[in-house]
Protein backbone atom coordinates (compact mmCIF):
# COMPACT_ATOMS: atom_id res chain seq x y z
CA UNK A 1 0.00 0.00 0.00
CA UNK A 2 1.66 2.97 -1.15
CA UNK A 3 0.66 6.41 1.31
CA UNK A 4 1.60 9.81 1.65
CA UNK A 5 3.86 9.52 4.60
CA UNK A 6 2.93 13.14 5.08
CA UNK A 7 -0.95 12.19 5.91
CA UNK A 8 -2.12 13.18 9.62
CA UNK A 9 -4.57 10.54 9.43
CA UNK A 10 -5.29 7.65 7.85
CA UNK A 11 -8.41 5.51 7.67
CA UNK A 12 -8.29 1.98 6.70
CA UNK A 13 -11.36 0.11 6.49
CA UNK A 14 -12.72 -3.34 4.70
CA UNK A 15 -15.25 -6.26 4.64
CA UNK A 16 -12.78 -8.82 4.83
CA UNK A 17 -10.64 -9.19 8.50
CA UNK A 18 -7.41 -10.96 6.61
CA UNK A 19 -6.91 -8.29 4.15
CA UNK A 20 -7.50 -5.35 6.66
CA UNK A 21 -5.00 -6.75 8.74
CA UNK A 22 -2.40 -7.62 5.85
CA UNK A 23 -3.67 -3.78 4.69
CA UNK A 24 -2.65 -2.28 8.22
CA UNK A 25 0.24 -4.11 8.80
CA UNK A 26 1.88 -2.96 4.85
CA UNK A 27 1.00 0.62 6.16
CA UNK A 28 2.52 1.01 9.51
CA UNK A 29 5.49 -0.65 8.05
CA UNK A 30 5.81 1.86 5.27
CA UNK A 31 5.46 4.89 8.01
CA UNK A 32 7.85 3.30 10.42
CA UNK A 33 10.38 3.19 7.32
CA UNK A 34 13.83 2.87 8.90
CA UNK A 35 13.00 3.89 12.43
CA UNK A 36 12.68 2.70 15.28
CA UNK A 37 8.94 0.84 16.22
CA UNK A 38 9.24 0.30 19.71
CA UNK A 39 9.81 4.60 20.22
CA UNK A 40 7.41 5.14 17.12
CA UNK A 41 4.35 3.42 17.42
CA UNK A 42 1.73 3.37 19.81
CA UNK A 43 -1.13 0.74 19.28
CA UNK A 44 -4.90 1.44 20.78
CA UNK A 45 -7.48 -1.24 21.45
CA UNK A 46 -10.97 -1.07 22.50
CA UNK A 47 -9.31 -1.35 26.02
CA UNK A 48 -8.47 1.65 25.95
CA UNK A 49 -11.99 3.56 24.90
CA UNK A 50 -13.95 1.57 27.56
CA UNK A 51 -14.07 2.03 30.75
CA UNK A 52 -15.30 -0.47 33.72
CA UNK A 53 -17.45 1.45 35.20
CA UNK A 54 -20.81 2.02 32.04
CA UNK A 55 -18.94 0.02 29.12
CA UNK A 56 -19.38 3.30 26.66
CA UNK A 57 -16.54 4.20 24.36
CA UNK A 58 -14.63 7.24 24.82
CA UNK A 59 -11.91 8.45 21.64
CA UNK A 60 -10.43 10.57 23.88
CA UNK A 61 -7.60 8.52 24.41
CA UNK A 62 -7.41 8.34 20.13
CA UNK A 63 -7.24 12.06 20.82
CA UNK A 64 -4.76 12.20 23.81
CA UNK A 65 -2.30 10.19 21.85
CA UNK A 66 -2.46 11.77 18.66
CA UNK A 67 -1.45 14.68 20.40
CA UNK A 68 1.77 13.57 21.90
CA UNK A 69 4.92 14.87 20.74
CA UNK A 70 7.49 12.40 19.70
CA UNK A 71 10.32 11.19 21.78
CA UNK A 72 13.66 10.54 20.24
CA UNK A 73 12.06 10.20 17.08
CA UNK A 74 10.86 12.49 14.73
CA UNK A 75 7.55 11.35 14.04
CA UNK A 76 5.27 8.96 16.25
CA UNK A 77 2.20 7.28 14.75
CA UNK A 78 -0.61 6.11 16.81
CA UNK A 79 -2.40 3.27 15.60
CA UNK A 80 -6.25 3.00 16.49
CA UNK A 81 -7.39 -0.11 16.71
CA UNK A 82 -10.96 -1.53 16.88
CA UNK A 83 -12.38 2.23 15.62
CA UNK A 84 -15.60 1.39 14.52
CA UNK A 85 -16.67 1.54 18.29
CA UNK A 86 -17.37 5.41 17.26
CA UNK A 87 -19.94 5.38 14.91
CA UNK A 88 -22.05 8.25 15.64
CA UNK A 89 -21.46 11.87 15.17
CA UNK A 90 -21.06 12.69 18.98
CA UNK A 91 -18.38 10.32 19.42
CA UNK A 92 -16.14 11.22 17.04
CA UNK A 93 -16.67 15.38 17.75
CA UNK A 94 -13.73 15.69 19.79
CA UNK A 95 -11.30 13.56 16.79
CA UNK A 96 -12.91 15.61 14.38
CA UNK A 97 -11.67 18.68 16.43
CA UNK A 98 -8.30 17.06 16.81
CA UNK A 99 -7.72 17.17 13.06
CA UNK A 100 -8.81 20.98 12.41
CA UNK A 101 -4.98 21.54 13.64
CA UNK A 102 -3.85 18.29 13.42
CA UNK A 103 -0.15 17.86 15.39
CA UNK A 104 2.51 17.39 12.30
CA UNK A 105 4.31 15.29 13.86
CA UNK A 106 1.85 12.69 14.50
CA UNK A 107 0.68 10.04 11.55
CA UNK A 108 -2.98 8.63 12.94
CA UNK A 109 -4.17 5.24 11.73
CA UNK A 110 -8.07 4.54 12.32
CA UNK A 111 -8.40 1.22 11.69
CA UNK A 112 -12.20 0.55 11.06
CA UNK A 113 -12.72 -2.85 12.75
CA UNK A 114 -16.14 -4.19 14.27
CA UNK A 115 -16.97 -4.28 18.23
CA UNK A 116 -14.95 -7.19 19.07
CA UNK A 117 -16.68 -7.22 22.63
CA UNK A 118 -18.86 -10.37 22.78
CA UNK A 119 -22.72 -9.82 21.68
CA UNK A 120 -22.08 -6.80 19.74
CA UNK A 121 -23.09 -7.92 16.42
CA UNK A 122 -20.87 -8.95 13.39
CA UNK A 123 -21.95 -6.12 11.36
CA UNK A 124 -19.54 -3.31 11.47
CA UNK A 125 -20.59 0.21 11.37
CA UNK A 126 -20.63 3.18 9.11
CA UNK A 127 -17.90 5.89 8.93
CA UNK A 128 -19.94 8.81 10.68
CA UNK A 129 -19.98 11.65 7.58
CA UNK A 130 -18.47 13.90 9.64
CA UNK A 131 -15.19 12.16 10.29
CA UNK A 132 -14.84 11.67 6.62
CA UNK A 133 -15.31 15.28 5.77
CA UNK A 134 -12.41 15.74 8.59
CA UNK A 135 -10.40 13.46 7.36
CA UNK A 136 -9.75 14.67 4.00
CA UNK A 137 -10.57 18.13 4.88
CA UNK A 138 -6.94 17.77 6.80
CA UNK A 139 -5.31 16.03 3.84
CA UNK A 140 -6.03 12.96 5.00
CA UNK A 141 -6.79 9.11 3.44
CA UNK A 142 -9.18 7.08 3.42
CA UNK A 143 -8.29 3.31 2.30
CA UNK A 144 -10.25 0.50 1.64
CA UNK A 145 -8.78 -2.99 1.56
CA UNK A 146 -11.97 -4.78 -0.16
CA UNK A 147 -10.89 -5.88 -3.60
CA UNK A 148 -14.59 -5.05 -4.76
CA UNK A 149 -16.10 -7.41 -7.47
CA UNK A 150 -16.28 -8.59 -10.95
CA UNK A 151 -13.73 -6.73 -12.76
CA UNK A 152 -12.57 -4.76 -9.71
CA UNK A 153 -11.89 -8.09 -8.01
CA UNK A 154 -9.98 -10.01 -10.85
CA UNK A 155 -7.61 -6.79 -11.07
CA UNK A 156 -7.10 -7.51 -7.58
CA UNK A 157 -6.03 -10.51 -7.69
CA UNK A 158 -3.93 -9.99 -11.33
CA UNK A 159 -2.48 -7.44 -9.22
CA UNK A 160 -1.05 -9.76 -5.84
CA UNK A 161 -0.18 -12.50 -8.63
CA UNK A 162 1.92 -10.05 -10.47
CA UNK A 163 3.65 -9.31 -7.19
CA UNK A 164 4.76 -12.90 -5.99
CA UNK A 165 8.11 -14.03 -6.94
CA UNK A 166 6.47 -16.89 -8.48
CA UNK A 167 5.36 -17.00 -12.53
CA UNK A 168 1.68 -18.21 -12.72
CA UNK A 169 0.61 -19.19 -15.99
CA UNK A 170 -2.86 -18.29 -17.81
CA UNK A 171 -4.36 -21.76 -16.33
CA UNK A 172 -2.84 -21.20 -12.86
CA UNK A 173 -4.23 -17.98 -12.95
CA UNK A 174 -7.74 -19.23 -13.86
CA UNK A 175 -7.65 -21.56 -10.93
CA UNK A 176 -6.71 -19.31 -8.81
CA UNK A 177 -9.40 -17.03 -9.34
CA UNK A 178 -12.36 -19.67 -9.60
CA UNK A 179 -11.24 -21.21 -6.51
CA UNK A 180 -11.00 -18.61 -4.17
CA UNK A 181 -14.57 -17.42 -5.38
CA UNK A 182 -15.33 -14.22 -3.23
CA UNK A 183 -13.25 -15.56 -0.53
CA UNK A 184 -10.48 -13.43 -1.03
CA UNK A 185 -9.00 -13.22 2.14
CA UNK A 186 -7.52 -16.97 1.47
CA UNK A 187 -5.06 -15.59 -1.30
CA UNK A 188 -2.48 -14.19 0.28
CA UNK A 189 -1.79 -17.34 2.43
CA UNK A 190 -2.34 -19.50 -0.47
CA UNK A 191 0.50 -17.27 -2.45
CA UNK A 192 2.58 -17.68 0.64
CA UNK A 193 2.21 -21.57 1.08
CA UNK A 194 3.27 -21.79 -2.58
CA UNK A 195 6.15 -19.91 -3.11
CA UNK A 196 7.52 -21.74 0.22
CA UNK A 197 6.44 -24.85 -1.57
CA UNK A 198 7.83 -23.88 -5.14
CA UNK A 199 10.76 -21.28 -4.42
CA UNK A 200 10.98 -17.95 -6.03
CA UNK A 201 11.62 -17.91 -9.58
CA UNK A 202 9.34 -20.86 -10.31
CA UNK A 203 6.78 -21.16 -13.22
CA UNK A 204 3.89 -22.85 -12.13
CA UNK A 205 0.88 -24.35 -14.19
CA UNK A 206 -2.70 -25.05 -12.99
CA UNK A 207 -1.88 -29.07 -12.74
CA UNK A 208 1.26 -27.67 -10.00
CA UNK A 209 -0.97 -25.91 -7.81
CA UNK A 210 -4.14 -27.56 -7.74
CA UNK A 211 -3.24 -29.92 -4.64
CA UNK A 212 -2.58 -27.15 -2.52
CA UNK A 213 -5.31 -24.98 -3.11
CA UNK A 214 -8.10 -26.75 -0.66
CA UNK A 215 -11.42 -26.43 -0.97
CA UNK A 216 -12.91 -23.75 -3.32
CA UNK A 217 -14.39 -21.03 -1.51
CA UNK A 218 -17.33 -18.91 -1.47
CA UNK A 219 -19.35 -17.44 -4.15
CA UNK A 220 -21.42 -14.06 -4.20
CA UNK A 221 -25.02 -14.81 -4.31
CA UNK A 222 -25.48 -13.01 -7.64
CA UNK A 223 -23.24 -15.60 -9.11
CA UNK A 224 -25.83 -18.06 -8.33
CA UNK A 225 -28.64 -16.34 -9.46
CA UNK A 226 -26.81 -15.62 -12.83
CA UNK A 227 -26.27 -19.00 -13.11
CA UNK A 228 -30.21 -20.15 -12.60
CA UNK A 229 -31.41 -17.28 -15.12
CA UNK A 230 -29.20 -18.43 -17.67
CA UNK A 231 -30.29 -22.05 -17.07
CA UNK A 232 -26.93 -23.70 -16.39
CA UNK A 233 -27.99 -26.65 -14.19
CA UNK A 234 -24.60 -28.26 -13.76
CA UNK A 235 -23.16 -24.51 -12.45
CA UNK A 236 -25.82 -23.44 -10.26
CA UNK A 237 -25.27 -26.88 -8.27
CA UNK A 238 -21.69 -26.46 -8.36
CA UNK A 239 -22.14 -22.70 -7.11
CA UNK A 240 -24.84 -23.75 -4.63
CA UNK A 241 -22.41 -26.49 -3.10
CA UNK A 242 -19.64 -23.90 -2.70
CA UNK A 243 -22.39 -21.49 -0.74
CA UNK A 244 -23.21 -24.69 1.19
CA UNK A 245 -19.72 -25.54 1.80
CA UNK A 246 -16.90 -23.27 1.94
CA UNK A 247 -18.53 -20.33 2.18
CA UNK A 248 -20.62 -22.38 5.29
CA UNK A 249 -24.34 -20.22 4.48
CA UNK A 250 -26.88 -22.17 6.03
CA UNK A 251 -29.60 -23.45 3.62
CA UNK A 252 -32.03 -21.10 5.00
CA UNK A 253 -29.89 -18.05 3.73
CA UNK A 254 -29.45 -19.29 0.10
CA UNK A 255 -33.47 -19.65 0.19
CA UNK A 256 -33.50 -16.00 1.85
CA UNK A 257 -31.44 -15.14 -1.74
CA UNK A 258 -33.57 -16.82 -4.28
CA UNK A 259 -36.65 -15.67 -2.63
CA UNK A 260 -35.67 -12.08 -2.73
CA UNK A 261 -34.53 -12.29 -6.38
CA UNK A 262 -37.78 -13.63 -7.31
CA UNK A 263 -39.93 -11.76 -5.36
CA UNK A 264 -38.45 -8.35 -7.12
CA UNK A 265 -39.58 -10.08 -10.79
CA UNK A 266 -42.59 -10.56 -9.18
CA UNK A 267 -43.22 -7.14 -8.06
CA UNK A 268 -42.20 -5.44 -11.56
CA UNK A 269 -44.47 -7.84 -13.36
CA UNK A 270 -46.86 -5.38 -14.18
CA UNK A 271 -47.09 -4.16 -17.90
CA UNK A 272 -47.07 -0.14 -16.55
CA UNK A 273 -43.79 -0.54 -15.07
CA UNK A 274 -41.42 0.31 -18.47
CA UNK A 275 -37.98 1.51 -17.79
CA UNK A 276 -35.10 0.59 -15.31
CA UNK A 277 -36.09 3.93 -13.70
CA UNK A 278 -39.91 3.08 -12.71
CA UNK A 279 -38.88 -0.56 -12.11
CA UNK A 280 -36.16 1.15 -9.14
CA UNK A 281 -39.29 3.43 -8.24
CA UNK A 282 -41.45 -0.11 -7.80
CA UNK A 283 -38.34 -1.34 -5.81
CA UNK A 284 -37.39 1.12 -4.01
CA UNK A 285 -33.51 1.35 -4.56
CA UNK A 286 -31.89 4.12 -4.27
CA UNK A 287 -28.62 4.74 -6.22
CA UNK A 288 -27.78 2.88 -9.39
CA UNK A 289 -30.64 1.13 -11.23
CA UNK A 290 -28.66 -2.09 -12.58
CA UNK A 291 -30.55 -4.44 -9.81
CA UNK A 292 -33.74 -2.73 -11.06
CA UNK A 293 -32.96 -3.11 -14.79
CA UNK A 294 -31.47 -6.83 -14.27
CA UNK A 295 -35.03 -7.57 -12.43
CA UNK A 296 -37.34 -6.21 -14.97
CA UNK A 297 -35.66 -8.20 -17.88
CA UNK A 298 -36.16 -11.10 -16.16
CA UNK A 299 -39.17 -10.56 -14.90
CA UNK A 300 -40.10 -10.02 -19.27
CA UNK A 301 -38.44 -12.81 -20.24
CA UNK A 302 -40.40 -15.45 -17.93
CA UNK A 303 -43.66 -13.96 -17.94
CA UNK A 304 -46.80 -14.20 -15.33
CA UNK A 305 -47.53 -17.74 -16.00
CA UNK A 306 -43.87 -18.75 -15.17
CA UNK A 307 -43.18 -16.47 -12.45
CA UNK A 308 -46.47 -18.06 -10.37
CA UNK A 309 -44.86 -21.25 -10.95
CA UNK A 310 -41.43 -20.11 -9.53
CA UNK A 311 -43.51 -18.87 -6.81
CA UNK A 312 -44.59 -21.83 -5.56
CA UNK A 313 -41.43 -23.84 -5.93
CA UNK A 314 -40.24 -21.43 -3.52
CA UNK A 315 -43.20 -21.53 -1.54
CA UNK A 316 -43.43 -25.38 -1.66
CA UNK A 317 -39.16 -25.47 -0.33
CA UNK A 318 -40.16 -23.34 2.14
CA UNK A 319 -42.52 -25.68 3.62
CA UNK A 320 -39.92 -28.71 2.80
CA UNK A 321 -37.21 -26.32 4.87
CA UNK A 322 -39.69 -26.60 7.66
CA UNK A 323 -40.43 -29.87 8.37
CA UNK A 324 -43.27 -30.98 5.57
CA UNK A 325 -40.83 -33.43 4.02
CA UNK A 326 -38.03 -34.93 5.83
CA UNK A 327 -35.20 -34.47 3.75
CA UNK A 328 -32.08 -32.52 4.87
CA UNK A 329 -32.42 -29.01 4.52
CA UNK A 330 -29.06 -29.39 1.85
CA UNK A 331 -30.93 -31.38 -0.30
CA UNK A 332 -34.30 -29.63 -0.47
CA UNK A 333 -32.02 -26.29 -1.78
CA UNK A 334 -30.39 -28.49 -4.46
CA UNK A 335 -33.83 -29.84 -5.65
CA UNK A 336 -35.39 -26.00 -5.16
CA UNK A 337 -31.85 -24.71 -7.49
CA UNK A 338 -32.30 -27.59 -10.08
CA UNK A 339 -36.14 -27.07 -10.62
CA UNK A 340 -35.02 -22.98 -10.64
CA UNK A 341 -32.15 -23.74 -13.30
CA UNK A 342 -34.18 -26.22 -15.35
CA UNK A 343 -37.24 -23.80 -15.82
CA UNK A 344 -35.06 -21.29 -16.88
CA UNK A 345 -33.27 -23.16 -19.42
CA UNK A 346 -36.88 -24.40 -20.77
CA UNK A 347 -37.75 -20.68 -21.00
CA UNK A 348 -34.78 -19.64 -23.54
CA UNK A 349 -35.41 -22.48 -25.29
CA UNK A 350 -38.81 -22.01 -25.81
CA UNK A 351 -40.13 -24.91 -24.31
CA UNK A 352 -42.73 -25.52 -21.53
Amino acid sequence: MSVDLGAPVILVKGGDEVLLNDGVTALVRELVGTGDRSLMVEELTIDAYVGSDDGNASIASVVDASQTPPFLTERRVVVARHSGVFSTKESVAPLVAYLENPLPSTSLVLVWEKDPRPNRGTRGAAVPKSLVDAITGAGGIVHDTSPGSGKAQAAWIDEHLAKSALAFDVGSRRMLADRIGSDVGRLPGLIATLEGTFGPGAKVSSADIEPYLGEAGDVAPWDLTDAIDEGDVTRSLDLLSRMLGGGARHPLQVMAVLTNHYLRMLRLDDPDIRGEKAAAEALGIKGSTFPAKKALAGAQRLGSERLAEFATLLAEADLDLHGTKAWPAELVVEVLVARLAGRNRAARTGRR
